[in-house]
């Protein structure tokens, strides 16, 4: 019967020795796992639960090949149980039924079955509420993989079921220990390997162990096809080819990516700014949610301590519109800089919010009679626009005639900061001659 379950290892494809790299390299212990240091530390609740076998439901999220597959089988090997794996881009509720049934043997003959649903985000709400009474009686232990933030992607009730462990994408030091360790165990044994492809392929290959040992793998090869004795970075970079930026415009860098401009941005960070910019661009970002976000940060963060900031961003705006990509990367780059040099000013984001929090606090007043609007024929016999003093009338183009409501007279919303040096002078000036305070 176990037989029939549960194929040994050496049966699994992954584990064949034909198979691919980066499923050869996988750690067959937990000492062998390399990087997610933050999850996997001594005396962390994961690593706690992996060593002592009592493994318990959980969502593993992160970047692609960091290792979500490889926790899961050891989890499955450390607590003793079955390990049944489907993938929710390819099976439905008939393979997750399949899944349950020999689960429910196994549990009659006392032994756990770990379910890993690779991608689960791809199942529908109904498909993930399929999984909810297996998870609560015990009959598996779910362990879910994706690369999608969870709490966006997964039921609510699911995840409550569950403990979710974000994992990290692999520095550079991480995917070179395992390179070498590829290396040392004689995977690329039929040429030399030198420091500056391990370098490369490390730092290219963007966190991704898979990518990274599948790339010293199709390297080396094409060096022995070749009948070259060394890895050249020519065969590392024909192999790697251009890593795709990892970004999904759906999810977590959607948003990381554009927070990230801003705080750079507003932090008068050109390099960081123009840094972001690009990782949005070449991860495919529309630059019209880029544009909308420079329009609104010229007014948001520099408001009148620049106006022409704004001109420049609906300039930058008009020119997405009609030029379009590739082109229109120029007009986005010329804004990220003018917008980063720009002195930064949030008077008019403070004054404004001032305003619609005295409005919802104490609701709107009306407007002083004088300022009302008299256009329709009855208004003046109600009062309304009478003893209005147009202002051009008047030296400067000031009077002393009061807008505000009444009992709000002395309410100031906008107060210029340090950047507004000219526009709080002006201000002030004003008031002055309304014989108002400051």
């Amino acid at each position: 019967m176990e037989r029939l379950f549960d194929p040994p290892e050496e049966d699994r494809p992954d584990r064949a020795p034909g198979g691919p790299l980066a499923a050869r390299m996988r750690p067959a212990v937990l000492e062998e796992f390399v990087g997610q240091g933050h999850l996997l530390g001594e005396g962390s609740a994961l690593r706690t639960a992996l060593e002592s076998g009592e493994v318990h439901s959980m969502i593993l999220y992160g970047p692609p090949g960091t290792g979500k597959t490889t926790l899961a089988r050891l989890a499955a090997e450390r607590a003793d149980a079955a390990f049944e794996e489907l993938s929710a881009v390819q099976a439905g509720r008939a393979e997750v039924r399949e899944v349950m049934a020999r689960a429910a043997e196994r549990r009659d003959a006392g032994r756990r079955t770990i379910f890993f649903l690779d991608e689960i985000h791809r199942f529908n709400k109904a498909q993930q509420d399929a999984l909810l009474p297996a998870v609560e009686e015990g009959l598996v232990t779910l362990i879910g993989a994706t690369t999608e933030n969870p709490y966006f992607e997964v039921n609510s009730a699911l995840l409550s079921r569950a403990q979710i462990y974000e994992l990290q994408a692999l520095g550079p030091e991480d995917l070179e220990l395992l390179l070498r360790r590829a290396i040392e165990r004689g995977e690329c044994a039929e040429v030399e390997v030198g420091d500056e492809v391990v370098a490369f392929l490390a730092v290219r290959a963007g966190g991704d162990a898979r990518a990274a040992l599948n790339a010293l793998e199709l390297a080396c090869a094409t060096a022995v096809r070749g009948q070259e004795p060394r890895v050249t970075l020519g065969d590392a970079e024909d192999a790697l080819q251009r890593k795709a930026v990892l970004y999904d415009k759906a999810g977590d860098q959607h948003y990381d990516y554009i927070s990230a401009w801003i705080k750079a941005t507003r932090g008068s960070d050109p390099d960081a700014s123009l840094y972001y910019l690009a990782a949005m661009l070449e991860g495919g970002e529309d630059p019209r949610f880029i544009v909308r976000r420079i329009v609104i940060f010229a007014s948001e963060d520099i408001g009148n301590a620049d106006p022409l900031a704004l001109t420049v961003a609906t300039a930058t705006a008009a020119a997405v519109e009609h030029v379009g990509m590739p082109e229109a990367q120029f007009a986005l780059a010329q804004a990220a800089i003018y917008l980063s040099l720009a002195p930064k000013s949030d008077a008019a984001k403070r004054a404004i919010g001032a305003a619609r929090g005295q409005i919802r606090d104490h609701g709107a007043k009306p407007p002083p009679g004088p300022l009302r609007s008299a256009a329709y024929p009855a208004a003046r016999s109600l009062g309304r626009g009478e003893g209005y003093e147009y202002p051009h009338a008047s030296p400067g183009h000031v009077n002393e005639q009061e807008h505000l409501p009444a009992g709000l007279e002395a309410l100031r919303l906008y107060t210029p900061d340090d950047a507004e040096k000219a526009l709080a002078e002006r201000l002030a000036a004003i008031r002055r001659a309304r014989g108002r305070s400051p």
